[in-house]
């Protein structure tokens, strides 16, 4: 499984080049209207087209990339099959059920992705890098077996440097100008539904409290570092 992390995909400097070149786009409004006919508003609809900004920014409010700081980008199971239609996959009720059948027959990979996730987490608390980068449509994807699991960061094509006169948390709200990219949003989202799905109860439902799952993380020393290491 391929997750998208934080809160947007796309720069500020992308976002800012759209912004200067503000024609209406057909096609952005054809794709628009494939997804949800009642996006464009009556205006849009009657010129059929949206800018550029505009559609970047709808995009992102339709899956659970705006509200999660994460979404489901990809599925490879381990018959074969494959999906890529997670476009619209935005609330957690959606998300745990996606995760819940990506692990189905996998008992012992949920309790190690958790393990994981934990420890990508403490490792990018104390990573300088990652406190002057914004990390823009980086992944983290899922493997598991009958044995093993694990995750790994992927995808730095559009991580770049913080300018020198800002800081960023990567838990903050998104303001255009602040270089927020919600990437701890995203991570912490992401152990907050294992943490449910690791609470079943024994008729198999998942308890979707935010609980946490104590004892997970008790032994760290075999949790992978390669993915986080430069």
């Amino acid at each position: 499984m391929d997750c998208k992390i934080g809160v947007r995909t796309y720069l500020e400097e992308e976002l800012a080049k759209a912004k200067e070149k503000t024609k209406l786009r057909k096609d952005m409004y054809e794709k628009m209207i494939q997804i949800d006919p009642k996006a464009p508003t009556e205006e849009e609809h009657r010129s059929k087209g949206v800018t550029k900004p505009r559609y970047m920014i709808w995009r992102e409010t339709i899956s659970s990339t705006a509200t999660l700081g994460f979404r489901i980008d990809g599925v490879k199971k381990a018959d074969g099959t494959s999906s890529k239609d997670f476009k619209t996959t935005k609330t957690r009720e959606q998300i745990l059920e996606e995760f819940g059948e990506f692990t189905k027959g996998f008992p012992n990979s949920v309790p190690r992705y958790l393990e994981r996730l934990k420890s990508i987490r403490e490792t990018l608390m104390d990573s300088h890098f990652f406190k002057t980068h914004e990390l823009i449509g980086s992944s983290l994807l899922f493997v598991h077996d009958k044995r093993r699991a694990s995750i790994w960061m992927i995808d730095f094509a559009k991580t770049v440097p913080v300018p020198e006169n800002l800081s960023i948390d990567h838990n903050s709200m998104w303001i255009v100008g602040n270089h927020e990219d919600g990437y701890l949003i995203g991570l912490n989202n992401l152990i907050s539904i294992f943490e449910s799905l690791l609470n079943k109860d024994d008729n198999g439902n998942i308890d979707k409290c935010d609980k946490c799952c104590s004892g997970v993380c008790s032994n760290k020393s075999n949790v992978r570092q390669d993915s986080l290491e430069t």
